[in-house]
């Protein structure tokens, strides 16, 4: 396959022997597979800043609000009380990621993850702006720093901080809100004391991982990675190595042998990869499938008159023995379970109340005789809007001899995501009961719509 080496997939590759870190100096990659990857990030870029901007009936479209336990996708939100939608959103998703990476490898982490985006196409962009490229900036790092290189060094790491500083108000927006960040900016310091000190923290933590973390989020960090590497399989679509055609390697020179394979060796495509590892070895799990290895080769094999794609997105068993991409019984099934569960996370949207109620009968209270020959019960609702827009609510039995009589100011409308709890009573004319327990229906509408229809215990006798 191709040549070995003794220690190969024994050790990270961004540390030496002693365990000591080797920073990565990787160059700048030219191609069209980096062009498309740089188009891609401007759009990705656009849209994930402008999304705190866009509301629905007054509402973001996302929001993540941890803090206060709302949750809002598209304009739909979502509380505490869906926990149930929640986990089973949760593990769609994983199976999704499941599914996309037995067949597509991983190549979200190349092409879509916000850490390459962010690292790779805004912050390695600016330094190869700011130091020169690649090559230049090992040569200058390992000599006795000038004034002008202090000079760069210093601002690369202001314009670090300061883009670092615009994803954290980015990031924060998404958390609690455009309006309340706006509010954090443009009023005093004083008054939203725990917010800016939020910003900072998050604005150190994104330029620790930007300026020196880097690359180890990718290899050591993030569980993705190694989720990859049980996950993949020989027909699994990945960024590899054509070692059929590459091998035997040789570098281009008058002695070169005509058995030699089309690999020239020049080993362009480890110097532009960002986690520093050789894809002529085989899959890795610190390839991120960021693709810079095959513009790179391309332009070598042009340059040397060979055919392109020498480094491809193909499956093992497409080099190998050329058999196309096919979907294995593990990938099918798995896509059988998925299918289920979008269909049953779609059942449970469409299905999904405006309303989420809560009627129970105050503890304590069994039943009260009253002097108008009438039994009642005592109960505690609770309701909560989660709809986008403030409702107009009110009950109503179905039971045409049963009567409810709040405790108190009565509530007729919620704001989106508010809740309250009422105290109400329902009355009986003693006659009219034949048991000791019974069940009584009570619609919760809105308008005239009916939103919910609940059960309730009604206790009439002792």
């Amino acid at each position: 396959m191709s040549k070995e080496t003794t220690d190969f997939k024994d050790k990270i590759t961004t540390a030496d022997k002693a365990g000591k870190r080797e920073w990565i100096y990787a160059l700048q990659p030219k191609g069209k597979l980096y062009t498309w990857r740089t188009w891609l990030s401007y759009v990705y870029l656009v849209v994930l800043v402008a999304l705190p901007f866009i509301k629905i009936n007054g509402e973001s479209l996302f929001l993540l609000n941890v803090v206060e336990g709302k949750f809002i996708f598209f304009g739909k939100i979502f509380l505490p009380q869906d926990f149930i939608l929640f986990g089973l959103a949760m593990l769609t998703l994983l199976l999704f990621i499941i599914v996309f990476t037995l067949i597509f490898g991983r190549i979200f982490c190349g092409w879509i993850c916000p850490q390459t985006i962010f690292m790779e196409l805004v912050f390695r962009k600016i330094e190869y702006w700011i130091e020169g490229p690649a090559n230049k900036q090992k040569i200058l790092n390992e000599q006795p720093w000038t004034t002008d290189w202090y000079m760069r060094k210093g601002l690369k790491h202001l314009i670090f901080f300061f883009v670092s500083f615009l994803i954290s108000n980015v990031f924060l927006a998404y958390i609690i809100g455009i309006d309340a960040l706006i509010s954090i900016v443009s009023e005093p310091v004083t008054r939203h004391l725990v917010g800016f000190i939020a910003i900072l923290a998050f604005s150190f933590v994104f330029y620790l991982v930007f300026a020196f973390v880097r690359e180890l989020v990718c290899t050591v960090i993030c569980p993705y990675g190694r989720l990859q590497s049980v996950l993949l399989d020989k027909n699994s679509i990945v960024v590899a190595y054509d070692y059929v055609r590459g091998e035997p390697r040789a570098r281009v020179s008058r002695t070169r042998s005509e058995e030699a394979g089309d690999c020239i060796d020049c080993d362009l495509c480890v110097k532009v990869c960002p986690t520093g590892i050789d894809i002529r070895n085989g899959t890795q799990m610190e390839c991120t499938n960021c693709t810079a290895c095959i513009d790179a080769c391309n332009l070598m094999m042009r340059n040397t008159g060979r055919p392109e794609n020498l480094i491809l997105y193909a499956s093992e068993n497409n080099i190998r023995n050329g058999e196309k991409p096919r979907l294995t019984y593990r990938v099918k099934a798995y896509s059988a379970v998925l299918i289920a569960l979008v269909g049953l996370m779609g059942f449970l949207l469409a299905e999904r109340s405006m309303f989420d109620t809560t009627v129970l009968r105050v503890p304590g209270q069994v039943l009260q005789e009253n002097a108008d020959g009438t039994i009642s019960n005592l109960y505690r609702m609770k309701i909560i809007n989660k709809s986008s827009l403030t409702r107009d609510y009110h009950l109503k039995l179905k039971n045409t001899d049963a009567e409810l009589v709040y405790a108190g100011r009565q509530v007729d409308s919620l704001h989106s995501g508010q809740g309250v709890e009422e105290l109400f009573f329902i009355k009986k004319p003693k006659s009219s009961i034949t048991e000791r327990k019974e069940i009584l229906l009570m619609d919760v509408l809105s308008g005239n719509k009916k939103v919910q229809t609940k059960k309730i215990t009604f206790i009439g006798r002792y």
